[in-house]
């Protein structure tokens, strides 16, 4: 596995930690050091992939800057309920795993293409072909941020969901199967924990 992957989900893993832990101390923002609460900013170290959280004040000076060190991760969350994905084109994709997230890598100069499983995210192959093909038939994807944006693909299931969402948020993903994995399968837990994790992000 790729060590640059390997180490955004050990982030990815300790962010998820931290969400889900007891607070028996305040959050510092990790500009300024002032207390934050649970709900805060998070910034992109673009060339490092490492996931800072910031105060509101900190965010604001990165808000609509283009370029630089750091980048805002955005907040929304968009279903895009008019996605077009053959089964033919998942197929092609040849993934263990019906869950995938892609996004533009600028440091990379490449669309970089990943999917969780039990030792974190891992880096797999997206032709260019097939991203144009994706591109094409579906203007949308035009519109992700470089960087701070991924197209999310759940076919878990039978499940045909398909989202535009922050990039910290791919990564608690990858952070909720990573921890709750049981066996070659999975186990029953960590289904039901990717279940909760797409209705919750469907009602976002």
């Amino acid at each position: 596995m790729n060590p640059d992957v390997a180490n955004r989900s050990e982030s990815a893993v300790a962010m998820l930690r931290r969400m889900t832990q007891p607070r028996v101390a305040e959050e510092q923002c990790e500009f300024c050091s002032v207390p934050i609460a649970s709900s805060h900013r998070h910034l992109l170290e673009v060339g490092k992939r490492h996931i800072l959280c910031v105060c509101d004040p900190c965010a604001l000076r990165f808000e609509a800057v283009v370029g630089g060190r750091f980048k805002l991760i955005p907040r929304n969350v968009r279903r895009l309920s008019d996605f077009r994905l053959e089964d033919r084109q998942w197929d092609d994709f040849a993934l263990p795993i019906d869950l995938a997230f892609l996004y533009n890598d600028t440091p990379g100069a490449k669309m970089t293409f990943l999917y969780p499983s039990p030792a974190g995210a891992v880096e797999s192959l997206l032709p260019a072909r097939n991203w144009k093909e994706l591109e094409a038939e579906n203007p949308v994807l035009a519109e992700m941020q470089s960087d701070v944006e991924a197209l999310l693909m759940n076919r878990v299931g039978g499940a045909r969901e398909y989202f535009i969402i922050p990039i910290d948020v791919c990564y608690q993903l990858v952070g909720l199967i990573r921890m709750h994995w049981r066996g070659l399968s999975g186990g029953e837990k960590v289904w039901r924990e990717v279940a909760n994790f797409f209705s919750n992000l469907s009602h976002a």
